[in-house]
């Protein structure tokens, strides 16, 4: 095996390890997403996501200060910006009963979902920005980052999609 292809699969499994946690509960049913919507909270999480670019990740890091994991970061944000106390895990946050959203009606402050060790369970997770950007805490020894979703990586591993800004079960400051 070639050096630069090693070098690719022990990135690869640093990256497949990074936001895993236990199997998920059984899904939630799909629920219908409400229409577009303007929201100071949603541009609120959007900007306090991109100021944490650069951050350094780190494995179980829930603050600026400690680092990031995927899930920390989404969680940090969403309790700082809009007071909302999401579950601590991807695969815990993909089967909270917030409305599933499709791709193609995406808005900034929803969470998105990817397995990114394949086959189709969650291991990885970032908040939507708009224009096919998300921001992401992706592998240790990277930072926070800002990456599109129209990246081929990114398609392949792409699961899903949830809105917990307009859900009134996860809305507290709206």
């Amino acid at each position: 095996m070639l050096a630069p292809d090693r070098l690719a699969i022990l990135a690869l499994a640093a990256l497949l390890t990074a936001c895993s946690s236990k199997a998920p509960p059984t899904p939630p049913p799909v629920v219908r997403a409400p229409p577009a919507q303007f929201s100071p909270v949603a541009e609120d999480v959007l900007f306090r996501a991109l100021g944490l670019v650069g951050t350094p990740y780190r494995w179980g890091g829930n603050t600026p200060d400690s680092g990031f994991d995927c899930s920390g970061l989404i969680g940090y944000v969403y309790r700082d910006v809009a007071g909302i106390q999401l579950p601590r895990s991807t695969r815990e946050m993909i089967a909270m009963g917030a409305p599933n959203v499709g791709l193609s009606a995406l808005q900034s402050g929803d969470l998105v979902f990817f397995a990114t060790n394949g086959g189709g369970q969650v291991s990885h997770a970032g908040i939507y920005v708009g224009e096919g950007r998300f921001v992401h805490a992706p592998r240790t020894g990277g930072t926070v980052r800002l990456d599109s979703l129209s990246n081929s990586y990114w398609q392949r591993s792409y699961l899903s999609a949830k809105r917990v800004l307009f859900d009134p079960r996860f809305a507290q400051t709206q």
